[in-house]
């Protein structure tokens, strides 16, 4: 399977100009085409993460070219376990845009919904830190076509500030490649692990630099405090489909600092001392404040949901930053978690304006739908606020114990239980004053109903709950695997000999049992 690890990326780079040149007015072709698309990229992913299951590392040199010269993709248990959560994720979304009619509302959805794939596997596949750049960038030109789609002056203006926050990550990227480029003459991931180690003390400056510039970069795409500003009326603004795909987004920067602070600028790693411990985890302490504070202030349902997506990034942030193999599991499961309930949590908003004049939190007649809507939005939210027994409430659990015997046991063990009070207060104020409260207040007599949410959005929003529980149901393999993960994080040996092999071994994957 060794030439599929370059399919995540070239399946949908492939479709998403197909759909626009030969399928353009044709919803129902595009609806046929994106759909095997992601069924595809499911399976391809499965293939990908059962083979990367037992410590494999598999490498890809396009065009045969060795590194650190030519571009490689490289897959391990981290990679393609990323690649799995976002095709999975991929396909819910995509079945709950065409139920409920999202993908018509502008012509190039599906194309820009490939693309972003594309962007996304990218980055979760390559092994070399400019390509990691270019697939940001695609990232970036995707997302803000989605974003804008459907129109709108607030979805616009939300659009403008996403891109402007992103360019401006984009060009600390740039700096930060170029000081690393002009410190050791490489930007490959596996390279750079070596020849950043053998760097004098004396003459790490430039590395350190591009160290803190790329924990910017990174800390921007992952939004955490005080690089947050982007994200509540980015994701409340964009359209429910796009911004529940966004969810897996923010995962990206985590994947990102987990991969680049891991192999290249390790905790052990003199040059790069303190900046984990002394900079990262305040940051993440406060981004899970301020997230589960603004689930409490918000007014809206959509603007809740996305704190509640900066809460939870700040409970990931605070596992990552840690940068124990136990931290690292620990955040790899809360990261699956996330995504699903994020994404769920952003339809459910959607159904709720399907059935309701607005997503104001306050009493209004009962919506379209409120039952079954209500239903759903009750076991969303006990996952976001980590209330038992759903997998949200087992993750915390891993992270507290994963912080016990650290230096900041105390506070982390104080914030994290104090924000989930808080989001517990702030999603039963928000369920009850949307369906509760609803049910006291009648229904005007000369009012137009609002049309029920169609059977396939509900079923695509119930997809993504029942992930949950199995996620919960299969805790202890789901935790074993990813505390695998975390072990060949760190112990990169395998990886780093993979990627620098000589030409000509293609077929011939690495294996490293752990």
């Amino acid at each position: 399977m060794m030439h599929w690890i370059i399919a995540p990326v070239i399946l949908p780079a492939l479709l998403a100009p197909f759909i626009v040149l030969a399928a353009r007015y044709h919803f129902a072709i595009q609806r046929v085409f994106s759909i095997a698309g992601v069924l595809s990229l499911i399976a391809i992913s499965a293939g990908l993460a059962w083979q990367a299951s037992d410590g494999t590392v598999t490498l890809y040199q396009l065009s045969d070219w060795a590194a650190p010269f030519g571009i490689v993709l490289v897959g391990d248990r981290l990679s393609t376990l990323m690649v799995l959560l976002t095709s999975v994720l991929a396909l819910f979304v995509l079945l709950y845009a065409i139920g409920s009619n999202w993908d018509k509302r502008g012509w190039h959805f599906h194309a820009l919904f490939q693309f972003q794939l594309m962007g996304i596997m990218g980055a979760f596949l390559t092994g070399d830190l400019f390509n990691l750049f270019v697939f940001f960038e695609v990232l970036l030109i995707a997302s803000y076509g989605l974003m804008i789609h459907g129109g709108g002056n607030l979805r616009l203006r939300a659009g403008v500030q996403y891109v402007l926050f992103n360019l401006i990550g984009s060009t600390l990227f740039l700096f930060a490649l170029g000081a690393i480029y002009a410190q050791t003459g490489t930007l490959n991931m596996a390279d750079l692990a070596q020849r950043v180690a053998l760097i004098d003390l004396g003459d790490t400056v430039g590395i350190r630099v591009a160290a803190v510039l790329l924990l910017l970069v990174f800390a921007i795409k992952a939004a955490i405090v005080p690089l947050h500003f982007w994200l509540p009326s980015s994701y409340a603004e964009a359209p429910a489909p796009v911004a529940a795909l966004f969810a897996i987004m923010t995962k990206v920067g985590a994947y990102a600092i987990i991969r680049v602070y891991t192999m290249i600028f390790p905790p052990e790693l003199a040059a790069t001392d303190g900046l984990h411990s002394i900079w990262l985890m305040p940051a993440a302490l406060v981004s899970l404040a301020i997230g589960m504070i603004g689930v409490l202030a918000a007014q809206k349902l959509d603007r809740l949901v996305a704190f509640s997506v900066i809460g939870s990034m700040g409970m990931v942030m605070v596992a990552i930053s840690m940068f124990t193999p136990e931290g690292i599991a620990a955040a790899l499961y809360y990261i699956v978690h996330s995504t699903l309930a994020a994404a769920a949590l952003f339809l459910i908003a959607d159904l709720v304006r399907t059935g309701r004049p607005s997503l104001a939190l306050t009493a209004m007649a009962p919506a379209s739908g409120a039952p079954l809507t209500s239903a759903l939005f009750f076991l969303a939210a006990i996952a976001m606020a980590g209330l038992p027994p759903l997998s949200g409430f087992v993750g915390k659990l891993l992270i507290l114990d994963a912080s016990f015997d650290g230096a900041m046991a105390v506070w982390i063990w104080a914030v994290v239980l104090g924000t989930s009070l808080i989001s517990v207060v702030g999603f039963s104020r928000a369920g009850a004053t949307l369906f509760w409260k609803a049910k006291s207040i009648p229904v005007p007599e000369d009012a137009e109903p609002f049309p029920a949410p169609a059977a396939l959005s509900y079923v695509a929003v119930g997809g993504l709950l029942a992930l949950l529980v199995a996620h919960t149901v299969f805790a202890g393999p789901a935790y074993s695997y990813v505390e695998r993960t975390a072990a060949q994080l760190f112990a990169p040996d395998p990886y780093i000999s993979k990627v620098l092999e000589t030409p000509g071994k293609l077929s011939s994957p690495t294996k490293e049992v752990y």
